[in-house]
């Protein structure tokens, strides 16, 4: 068995999550990491409740102090001992990301959505303290710093996967991505 590193971007509520949540149960081999874990980790340790503006916030001061691809360093890290497998790593929202992930053999994978769809997939989950906010907030946290290149770093994945439909109809779209046999 070999290691595959899968880069997954794609806007708030696109369906990043169930991609990974897809391939463990398509491969047992399976790990996935959020670009945003460190950031998670490090709020929990002030907060009982996540904000995405929080982590957005957290994540630019982090950029502007220790360089764009702190998150990525953070990431390599975690994925240092693993030696076969899937590698899933989701969230890039950074071109250092995008070439960290391209320099370590991976393909990016670009999942997205209308808008609408994806604010009442967010609203429903309710993951972060500020999830169920207006349409319009949510669209102006989209064009915040953090996410702003997120559709132009789409434009040069490997592959795009639209998910404006079921949750079934998005499954048979991820197992459609190439993985090699003797996973």
């Amino acid at each position: 068995m070999s290691k595959i590193i899968i880069g997954l971007v794609g806007e708030t509520g696109s369906g990043k999550d169930t991609f990974c949540k897809c391939f463990k149960k398509t491969f047992k081999q399976t790990f996935c990491f959020r670009f945003s874990q460190p950031l998670t980790e490090a709020l929990e340790i002030f907060f009982n409740e996540i904000k995405k503006q929080d982590q957005q916030w957290l994540a630019t001061v982090l950029r502007a102090r220790f360089g764009n691809n702190i998150l990525g360093e953070a990431i390599k890290r975690k994925i240092g001992n693993i030696k076969n497998g899937i590698i899933i790593l989701n969230g890039l929202r950074a071109w250092e990301e995008y070439k960290m992930i391209k320099k370590l053999g991976g393909k990016i994978i670009y999942i997205t959505a209308v808008s609408k769809t994806r604010w009442q997939r967010v609203k429903k989950r309710g993951e972060k303290k500020d999830d169920k906010i207006s349409y319009e907030k949510f669209l102006k946290m989209e064009k915040s710093k953090t996410e702003i290149l997120i559709p132009k770093i789409g434009q040069k994945a490997d592959f795009r996967i639209e998910n404006n439909g079921s949750k079934i109809d998005f499954y048979k779209k991820c197992k459609k991505i190439p993985i090699p046999e003797n996973l």
